[in-house]
């Protein structure tokens, strides 16, 4: 390979050629795609956090308000149901609702149906913010999927879903 054709490369394939150069005995094309999602999982995440960031959230923060928002009236759930919707261990947890609760935007308080548990609920300001943040991210991901054509994003979602389901646990 050239030294001209090689600068042409993304990343991912200059580390595939040369582990191709170094290792000939294994093959790398799983780093295609692997190597790719790793990159672009992280630069969705870097696109994704500036709307979260201009209202002063992380993205594991707006995670909690917008799994309380889907919740529903009264947008409200236990630690427990907080903790799977967001995919979070209970210690992160913690930590992103005593932020908020800082922040005024959730509260604890009593579980009306179990007197021994809480409950993490969306306060008004929650609400309202969740409800804003929620509308500009949902404009940004359209922006960011848009790069593909229509074909391509729906091709895309299904590879994933089949993909997703064919690993063990994909909760």
């Amino acid at each position: 390979m050239t030294e001209k054709s090689f600068d042409a490369l993304d990343r991912v394939a200059r580390i595939q050629h040369e582990w191709a150069r170094e290792r000939p005995d294994i093959d790398v094309s799983p780093q295609g795609v692997i190597g790719r999602l790793h990159r672009l999982a992280a630069r969705l995440s870097d696109e994704l956090a500036v709307v979260f960031r201009a209202h002063g959230l992380s993205a594991g923060e707006f995670d909690v308000l917008a799994a309380l928002r889907r919740a529903g009236p009264p947008f409200e759930r236990t630690p427990t149901e907080l903790a799977e919707s967001t995919m979070i261990t209970s210690g992160g947890l913690t930590k992103r609702v005593d932020r908020l609760e800082d922040a005024g935007l959730v509260l604890r308080r009593p579980n009306a149906h179990d007197g021994r548990g809480r409950v993490v609920a969306l306060t008004a300001a929650g609400r309202a913010l969740v409800d804003e943040v929620f509308t500009q991210h949902m404009a940004n991901e359209h922006r960011l999927v848009e790069m593909l054509g229509a074909p391509d994003r729906r091709a895309l979602e299904g590879a994933l879903a089949r993909w997703l389901e064919r690993l063990p646990d994909n909760r």
